[in-house]
């Protein structure tokens, strides 16, 4: 009986515990003989799983320091998702903030079909602007699953921004990603101070956690902005 659980089932039920959160981003793991007694497998199992979660950025394995959820978990496994205070930072510039509007809200038809929600469904809205140098960055329009991240209601997003939080504290398992340029709208431009009509880079993000949607985020990017991720 003890060898009948592949490494691959055991795998998927560690990153299972990472995706509902019963892992924390930083959380230790039990040591590998542990699980594979709570399991009824190998340790040699166990050990397979832990490598491959390792080599897919989602555990950090130390000799003598232990298995731990790595910081940013999962979203080094297919695709960076950027933190933006990183990217501002990184490139040398003074990072900023303004939480424009934080409410519960249902969405429009076309977010709750993108989303497989009903009709009566409510999530929390979150326009946020990120600024480089006090000036604008990138724009974000997020509706967030109240469902699937209840805790993140208890954030004071005022003061901590939700891309941050969210790449921090809620991994997914599948990111949809449609990019595409816009010409800017009225508000658009007041909010990036920039002339109307002017074409932008519009980053459109989706992500999960198994079934259940997480956030789904359209993200408007200063003129000049570069994307740039790892696959």
């Amino acid at each position: 009986m003890a060898n009948r659980l592949t490494w691959k089932i055991v795998r998927d039920a560690i990153h299972q515990q990472i995706l509902d959160g019963t892992l924390m981003a930083g959380d230790k793991l039990p040591r590998d003989e542990d699980i594979a007694r709570d399991m009824g497998c190998a340790r040699s199992t166990v050990q397979r799983a832990m490598q491959d979660l390792s080599d897919s950025g989602i555990l950090e394995r130390r000799r003598k320091g232990g298995t731990r959820v790595r910081a940013e978990p999962v979203t080094r496994a297919t695709l960076d998702i950027p933190v933006i205070r990183n990217e501002v930072e990184n490139s040398g510039r003074k990072y900023g903030y303004h939480l424009i509007r934080r409410e519960v809200a249902t969405p429009p038809p076309s977010v709750l079909a993108g989303l497989g929600l009903g009709s009566s469904a409510r999530l929390l809205r979150v326009e946020a602007l990120h600024l480089a140098d006090n000036r604008p960055f990138v724009f974000e329009d997020r509706w967030v699953s109240i469902d699937t991240v209840p805790e993140i209601m208890d954030i004071d997003l005022s003061r901590e921004n939700a891309n941050e939080w969210l790449v921090h504290n809620r991994p997914w398992s599948r990111c949809d990603l449609r990019v595409y340029a816009e010409k800017a709208d009225a508000r658009i431009a007041e909010v990036m101070e920039i002339p109307v009509g002017e074409a932008l880079l519009v980053i459109d993000r989706t992500t999960w956690a198994g079934l259940k949607p997480i956030t789904t985020v359209g993200a408007t990017t200063a003129p000049g902005y570069q994307l740039l991720t790892q696959i």
